[in-house]
């Protein structure tokens, strides 16, 4: 059985898909773009104002879905260009301080809307 996850401190999704799925004891953040949820639009600034964005997506999601970002297992981070990879890890960090989840993190040749990164994650109830 799955419970589709939903919140409006997150974007709504831009496609056929859910912003979350949660499946026996796991949810599946879908890959989250740096919009705010209240424009749509992306933040100013680079790779790290949009990764910060789209963590705080994420952990919207997660919330409204009864986690949290100390409960990630594993995170996927697509990057435009992964020059872009020490300054996204820099606000990485801010949001997983320790027991860091395990992480995959690679270019692409390009994401939704250009952005300059999309972050998804997986995490236990």
């Amino acid at each position: 059985m799955k419970e589709i996850i939903s919140t409006d401190n997150a974007p709504a999704a831009i496609g056929p898909y859910s912003q979350a799925v949660a499946a026996a004891n796991l949810i599946f953040v879908s890959g989250q773009l740096p919009l705010d949820p209240a424009t749509m639009e992306f933040r100013e600034g680079g790779v790290q104002e949009q990764t910060r964005q789209a963590l705080t997506n994420a952990k919207a999601i997660l919330e409204a879905a009864g986690s949290g970002l100390d409960k990630v297992v594993k995170t996927t981070v697509l990057l435009k260009d992964i020059k872009d990879f020490v300054p996204m890890n820099e606000v990485y960090a801010e949001f997983f301080e320790s027991d860091c989840p395990a992480r995959a993190a690679y270019q692409v040749a390009a994401l939704p809307k250009d952005a300059l990164v999309e972050i998804e994650l997986i995490a236990v109830k």
